[in-house]
């Protein structure tokens, strides 16, 4: 939750938070705009003993993974993130 959190405040310069949620799945903990799960913003997969994986997503829906170390690692992927909300926002246009 609190990987949900950091990802949360860092779109609220750039969507209505509100639009913002997740799903707990077996294999990953998802960030959804819009609760849909046709519009993932990203994936945390932290399942592994010894690596953890921020996952975005790129132009064509396909998952990038970033092995980190910590949560505060995420706040490296601010590009990626704004880039699949981008996305998502231009096809409902």
């Amino acid at each position: 939750l609190e990987s949900f959190m950091i990802v949360k405040s860092m779109l609220r310069p750039f969507i209505d938070i509100n639009r913002v949620a997740y799903r707990d799945t077996i294999s990953y903990f998802g960030v959804l705009l819009d609760d849909n799960n046709r519009k993932p913003i990203c994936r945390m997969r932290f399942n592994g003993v010894h690596k953890k994986y921020f996952v975005t997503i790129d132009s064509e829906k396909k998952e990038v993974k970033h092995e980190i170390s910590s949560l505060n690692d995420i706040y490296n992927y601010l590009e990626e993130l704004k880039s699949t909300i981008s996305m998502y926002e231009k096809e409902l246009k």
